[in-house]
């Protein structure tokens, strides 16, 4: 039994992660799964509206989960239907995440002991949103790099109070409680409202009630087209070419026509069934609409229907937990039972890498893209490429080290990415200077692999110090394996960072015209190089040995994370994304803790506590 055990456990994982990839179930009588892989058009990307609402209240709350009173969790796509079509209940909604303590006494929501919640609903913010877009004016005025973490609150809530709005007013006027049952009327009587509006605005009209109500929806039309956040509606121009239309816009085609269009109307019906509470109403109406759709657009609702499943399954997420798992067990096999951890631990890391890969590889089907796009996608990436080179050290040198940093590294980049996803859709289009699939697919994918290898020699070098400094677990054997494992992932980084850099520099020349600027991002590029150049040729001639090799691996780290992240804390360059507060402490207490490593590292050996330095000299001691 203990001998299978390890084949039982990761087969077990594996069945799980498999349960996860199945067909997304609406709970209840709602087909809310349905509605939820319906599109629409949101900056520049045609997404399914599951993402919208996950990727709204990322941005939001700093969460995908919803719980509201009475403690019910309820679902991303559940919330979204419910802001939009029962405004008064999702009003109370907790879904605007407030830390910093000034801002919350400006809104008077902060508790007297300072240790009140920290989510509260658009019905608590209503009466101080005057005061919140005066104090949010001021901070516009100053540069975002030099705002205060006051100033980046205000900023960050004004904007996610913005898209709210924008959001609530996508499919109904905002503030208009009888807008849908005004819609179903007009819908009834089109050919007259289309007399009305082409006619002389009343004239020959027998109702006059029936007249203010169209003049009424016009300029509500009108308001939604230029405020609404997401484009619903498909059509086409003239020309036959794809167009997606807001709300507004596409009921303004309609009363000027006087021709109705099925998906406008199918989302009158959804609503007026999601509004009303009928089920079985709201469930034709949005099969209805996902089966038009299917058959008019039949590419776009299959990539709809693989990013709601891939919503659903949360590949990332399950990484993480796979890779926390085997980390621990393969700690874990240097104390105990080292044969059936280690290959249990190995065993649930190639299930996460494998699940991360079917992640990535889904991301990039959706984009049309290479893996790494933008600051999201290269965490994801760094740590893909890295848990890769670990799998290989584990196949060649099978000591539970490769698992270890796998699973560390695994983590902690799946981590960053986590945090980075915060800012909104991670899919997002494409910079025009980025906008090229050859050198993202090589000077991007180069250069980004260098960075894994650099973090993962960085990453070797600290269980060499703590395995040395702080257990009994470092033999000789054992720190001599680590030293050519980094010494081999050295070389490996030196020539992917190398012809990364040269490749960058040609892709330079041909957007901006010159190879070399001098931009930080160049420079971090350039460090990399240098410092692992400096590494190898410190072991090359007999500087260093196996201590001295993982001080300077783990400098690596800290001039990798320069080079991947510190160039968006500049703020300036052709490289830099946008100044991130959090990021930059984040960054600083990652080199403070890299720097204090180093030290540990340089005490003499007498200091150490590895039973096997000790070991090693005994013989000489007798």
């Amino acid at each position: 039994m203990k001998k299978h055990l390890p084949t039982f456990v990761v087969l077990g994982a594996a069945l799980l992660v498999a349960f996860t990839w199945l067909k997304p179930r609406s709970r209840g009588e709602y087909a809310r799964a349905t509605f939820g892989q319906l599109p629409t058009l949101v900056n520049g990307r045609v997404k399914p509206l599951d993402t919208v609402a996950r990727t709204s209240l990322l941005t939001m709350q700093g969460r995908q989960r919803l719980v509201v009173p009475p403690g019910r969790a309820i679902e991303p796509i559940e919330w979204l239907l419910d802001m939009v079509y029962r405004p008064g209940l999702a009003d109370g909604y907790p879904v605007f995440e407030i830390v910093h303590p000034d801002l919350l006494a400006l809104l008077g929501v902060a508790s007297a002991d300072g240790a009140g919640q920290k989510r509260f609903s658009a019905r608590q913010l209503e009466p101080k949103l005057r005061e919140l877009e005066r104090q949010a004016k001021l901070a516009d005025e100053v540069e975002s790099a030099t705002r205060t973490p006051f100033q980046r609150a205000v900023v960050q809530l004004r904007n996610n109070v913005v898209l709210y709005q924008r959001l609530q007013g996508t499919f109904v006027a905002v503030g208009s409680d009888d807008f849908l049952p005004r819609l179903t009327t007009l819908e009834k009587n089109l050919p007259a409202a289309q007399a009305l509006m082409n006619g002389s605005h009343g004239s020959g009209v027998a109702d006059p009630a029936f007249g203010k109500t169209v003049l009424e929806l016009s300029r509500e039309f009108s308001t939604m087209d230029t405020f609404s956040y997401l484009r619903p509606i498909p059509t086409q121009d003239p020309g036959g070419n794809e167009q997606w239309k807001t709300t507004g816009a596409a009921w303004t085609d309609i009363l000027s026509t006087g021709k109705a269009w099925p998906a406008a109307s199918a989302f009158v019906r959804i609503g007026t069934a999601w509004h009303d509470r009928q089920p079985d109403t709201f469930n034709a109406a949005s099969q209805e609409m996902f089966e038009l759709l299917q058959s008019t657009r039949p590419d776009v609702m299959a990539r709809c229907a693989v990013e709601a499943r891939f919503n659903s399954a949360e590949p990332f997420t399950t990484s993480m937990a796979l890779y926390v798992t085997a980390f621990l067990l393969a700690v874990l096999s240097w104390l105990r039972w080292p044969h059936a951890l280690q290959r249990m631990a190995f065993g649930l890391i190639v299930l996460a890498f494998l699940v991360s890969t079917a992640g990535i590889g889904i991301r990039m089907w959706l984009e049309a893209r290479p893996p790494v796009t933008n600051l999201y996608s290269s965490a994801l990436f760094v740590g893909w490429a890295a848990v890769a080179l670990c799998l290989l050290l584990e196949h060649f040198f099978r000591n539970g080290i490769g698992s270890v940093a796998a699973g560390l590294i695994g983590f902690a980049t799946l981590l960053i990415a986590h945090h980075l996803a915060l800012g909104g859709d991670t899919l997002e289009m494409m910079r025009a200077v980025l906008d090229s699939n050859f050198w993202l697919a090589t000077h991007v994918v180069t250069i980004t692999v260098g960075y894994s290898a650099t973090f993962l020699a960085g990453f070797l070098a600290l269980i060499h110090v703590f395995r040395g400094a702080l257990t009994r677990t470092l033999d000789q054997a054992t720190a001599r394996a680590l030293g050519k494992m980094i010494y081999g992932i050295i070389c490996f980084a030196t020539l992917f960072s190398l012809v990364g850099t040269v490749l960058g520099g040609i892709w330079a020349d041909q957007s901006w015209g010159r190879f070399w600027g001098w931009d930080p991002k160049e420079n971090g590029a350039l460090l990399i190089v240098i410092w692992n150049a400096i590494i190898l040729h410190a072991r090359w001639g007999g500087l260093v040995r196996e201590r001295g090799l993982a001080m300077l691996a783990i400098g690596g780290n800290i001039v990798t994370a320069w080079s991947w992240f510190g160039v968006n804390m500049l703020g300036v360059g052709l490289h830099s994304y946008g100044f991130m507060d959090a990021a930059f402490w984040w960054l600083i207490g990652f080199v403070a803790s890299q720097l204090a490593v180093v030290l540990l590292a340089s005490l003499p050996e007498a200091k150490w506590r590895s039973a096997a330095l000790l070991a090693s000299r005994a013989p000489a001691l007798r």
